[in-house]
């Protein structure tokens, strides 16, 4: 006997033709909508995509996990292998799994990839949920949509939900982890990240995964928001709290690959279904972009997070992975060609390409990011300019140039000098954002600080540097937590940051320094109007090896602005002081410094320039003016032209 699944059934009206037609030929785009469980009148439908199986049931809390019992079969719809049958009198929070009977006879409990929610780990059952919330930020998605991101500012914090903060775990207490939970964290988070000044939080993946140590990049359920902290419609509130404070909200998307785990997708209905090849690197499975089916189910998958949680861009993780078909591949003898000679995944470049144009058509104002780590061209240029179609990519080679510098010791920075002008010979190349992610801090990388040669006081100089060279470099910028209050160890991330540090007057006023520098960028144009042209910057000097100097100028306005304003950034990533440094400047006027990484409040020693300065008519570095300034010890100075 199998379950009601007569042509009235809610479900069974929506799966049409064109429905079915458009989910198997990959360009079903709201796909949850009808795959997965879904409450209505009075119990919950069940539809789920398993091709060439014996058959397909429900099994869950209402039949005491009895995968044999035979009154909860799913109906298929002809040969497309879509299961689908109606369940009355169940609904919210019912746990459940598909017990799919193979060719081979064998049963497999499987989770429900389009389950909205999960059973906290380690307990693998996908949950019947209600996501339906009342969003209140109406106000930010009417200012998103009329905000061109490439001409503001974004300063961008990343964090895992996990270890920002969490409580002090009570042995008497069920809670072993002292997680903080989606609602406490938006009463937490919300007002740090506006007082220090950034102006978006990046989440590392917060889909349900089985593994804390995977940081949440292998994922069993894409649908569902990570039980570890709370309901979905806890972290809908997260994004909506977000959203009211002016701040927006990045999510980490994994369409790469997926957990080998049992109940998730692999080996679904006994054979490779959504997976093609195992990871080289990463032991896990990466999709079949071949596959119609699978594209419709990535391809919803980016919509629902922009859809149902209101998320304001998707930064897609491993995308040279996903690039190349030999990603990984040692053994020659196994290395691949694509049906034109190449070695480009074909499928998965149509894919991104898709999922990119799908994004840009149905959200204005939302973006994409990619991170992509190779020199694959066009990453953010349009697909008809044979582009990707990404709006952002993380520049990974201004990162790693940027931290190979900055551990350099002192006497040998001078042979190194081109690790800090080698980014500006590609910095409009694409349309960059500058990451210091959670990649750099983890597994033997030490932390930020903790590269930085010389002294603690050097130390501390060297990761101000740091960050005055990140903040004035064209591009947005990222930072990962904790490189706020210049943690010492890497991250961990079964604990929380090492907020106690903030008691100690470096790391409280480096702390501070970092607020500063944030509010700085924020308020000054010159520092982000401009971030993709050479129209806002001008080197003065990039060749100044001898000094380890660098300078140069960073120019912008926004729209109501009738003049750009006009920043002299000078970089002395040396030991030696200057009382009279002069700089080349191209105009007459008055130079005030507005921001130097030596001053007193910051642990420096205090070698600022309190005075404004007159550009004298002395021509310097080809420019027809110049001031004279001082210059701190491994340090940094902005001057603005009044």
């Amino acid at each position: 006997m199998s379950i009601q699944s007569d042509n009235n059934s809610p479900i069974r009206r929506q799966l049409s033709n064109e429905l079915l037609y458009l989910y198997n030929t990959g360009k079903l785009y709201h796909a949850y909508r009808t795959f997965g469980a879904h409450i209505s009148d009075g119990g919950v439908q069940f539809t789920v995509w398993a091709p060439d199986v014996k058959e397909v049931r429900v099994t869950g809390d209402f039949n005491g996990w009895n995968p044999a019992d035979s009154k909860y079969v799913l109906e298929e719809i002809g040969n497309t292998g879509i299961h689908t049958g109606f369940i009355p009198d169940i609904g919210e929070g019912t746990r459940y799994k598909y017990d799919i009977e193979f060719l081979s006879g064998k049963h497999v409990l499987k989770a429900d990839p389009f389950a909205f929610a999960a059973e906290r780990r380690p307990q693998t059952a996908s949950v019947v949920c209600d996501i339906s919330y009342e969003w209140g930020d109406s106000e930010w998605i009417s200012k998103r949509e009329n905000t061109d991101t490439f001409r503001s500012p974004m300063n961008i914090y990343e964090l895992h939900l996990g270890s920002w903060r969490r409580h002090p775990v009570d042995p008497d207490s069920d809670d072993e982890d002292g997680f903080y939970t989606y609602r406490e964290t938006a009463a937490e988070l919300i007002p740090y990240i506006k007082e220090m000044g950034y102006t978006h939080i990046e989440i590392l993946p917060v889909m349900e995964h089985p593994l804390d140590a995977s940081w949440g990049y292998q994922v069993t359920g894409y649908y569902a928001p990570t039980a570890r902290y709370g309901s979905p419609t806890d972290f809908k509130y997260l994004v909506d709290e977000c959203h009211k404070a002016g701040i927006g909200v990045i999510l980490d998307w994994v369409p790469g690959h997926f957990c080998p785990d049992e109940q998730g997708l692999a080996n679904f209905n006994g054979g490779k279904l959504y997976e093609s090849v195992i990871h080289p690197d990463w032991g896990t499975y990466k999709f079949d972009f071949s596959r119609n089916q699978v594209r419709s189910f990535l391809l919803s998958n980016a919509m629902f997070w922009l859809d149902e949680y209101h998320a304001d861009g998707i930064r897609v993780d491993g995308v040279s992975s996903m690039l190349y078909l030999n990603f990984g591949v040692t053994d020659k003898s196994k290395l691949q060609k694509n049906r034109q000679g190449g070695d480009g995944d074909l499928d998965a470049i149509d894919f991104l390409r898709e999922m990119n144009y799908m994004v840009g058509t149905a959200f204005k104002g939302v973006f994409t990011v990619a991170e992509e780590s190779s020199a694959w061209p066009l990453v953010t240029k349009p697909p008809q300019d044979g582009g990707l179609g990404f709006h952002y990519k993380w520049n990974m080679g201004w990162m790693n140039d940027t931290l190979e510098y900055m551990k350099c010791d002192f006497p040998y920075r001078s042979g190194a000098h081109n690790k800090l002008t080698f980014s500006m010979t590609y910095a409009y190349s694409e349309n960059y954002i500058l990451p210091l992610s959670h990649d750099e801090v983890v597994h033997g990388k030490c932390s930020l600080i903790g590269r930085m040669p010389g002294d603690i006081w050097r130390q501390f100089a060297g990761i101000r540097l740091l960050a005055i060279y990140q903040m004035t470099h064209p591009g947005k910028k990222l930072n990962f937590m904790g490189h706020e209050i210049a943690q010492f160890i890497e991250w961990r991330e079964y604990e929380q940051l090492e907020w106690f540090l903030t008691g100690y007057e470096n790391h409280e006023k480096y702390q501070r320094f970092i607020k500063d520098l944030n509010h700085v960028y924020l308020e000054h144009p010159a520092l982000w109007a401009d971030d993709i042209s050479w129209d806002g910057f001008k080197w003065i000097d990039a060749d100044n090896r001898d000094q380890n100097i660098y300078t140069y100028i960073r120019t912008g306005k926004t729209p109501d602005q009738k003049d750009k304003e006009v920043l002299v950034v000078a970089l002395n990533t040396a030991v030696q002081a200057f009382d009279e440094f002069t700089i080349g400047v191209p105009e007459k006027g008055f130079y005030k410094e507005i921001f130097n990484s030596d001053s007193a409040k910051y642990a420096g020693s205090n070698r600022v320039n309190t005075r404004q300065v007159r550009a004298k008519k002395k021509p310097a570095h080809g420019m027809p003016y110049s001031i004279t300034v001082k210059l701190p010890v491994v340090g940094g100075a902005i001057f603005r032209k009044k």
